[in-house]
């Protein structure tokens, strides 16, 4: 399997069924007239991030983590959605993204240094397999798991099938 095949179908995997889970809290809010801020800045826990944040760091994750193992630019979103639709489009443009790297972008980068800031004024440098196993793919799915946590918690029917985006 390449690096490519092990990177992209996963992000792509996860950001697709968080835009149909996003539809379906969108649905939960109006069948149960429930304002969509509620569950927009709703939490698992008081120090946790709100769920509109989790959506912007899962794409965050998924768009800068394909940047930094190939080289390319790494994009900056400013984190300004308010709404599900202004999320679903910014799950649609992070697909958009990540759609647009080719396999060849991602040879060697299992082996590249990749750095990456780990808070302010501060670097790490890792391989590019470290990078993606230690770094990319656990905050990826920490925060894709946190949303669908959040909106279940929040009484949203959704399950294991939707976090997967399987029917």
């Amino acid at each position: 399997m390449s690096f490519y095949d092990a990177t992209v179908p996963a992000f792509l995997q996860i950001l697709g069924s968080l835009s149909g889970i996003l539809t379906k809290a969108e649905a939960h809010c109006k069948a149960k007239n429930i304002q969509p801020e509620v569950l927009l800045g709703a939490r698992l826990y008081p120090d946790m991030l709100p769920l509109s944040r989790q959506i912007q760091l899962v794409c965050d994750f998924a768009a800068k983590g394909c940047a930094r193992l190939t080289g390319s630019e790494v994009p900056s979103t400013p984190d300004t959605e308010k709404s599900f639709e202004e999320l679903r489009q910014r799950l649609a443009k992070t697909i958009d993204y990540v759609k647009t790297f080719k396999p060849a972008q991602f040879d060697g980068a299992d082996s590249r240094d990749v750095t990456f800031p780990t808070g302010p004024d501060k670097t790490m440098t890792l391989k590019g397999q470290q990078f993606l196993s230690n770094v990319a793919f656990p905050n990826f799915y920490f925060h894709a798991a946190t949303a669908h946590g959040i909106l279940r918690h929040n009484g949203v029917e959704i399950g294991k099938r939707d976090f997967l985006g399987v029917s």
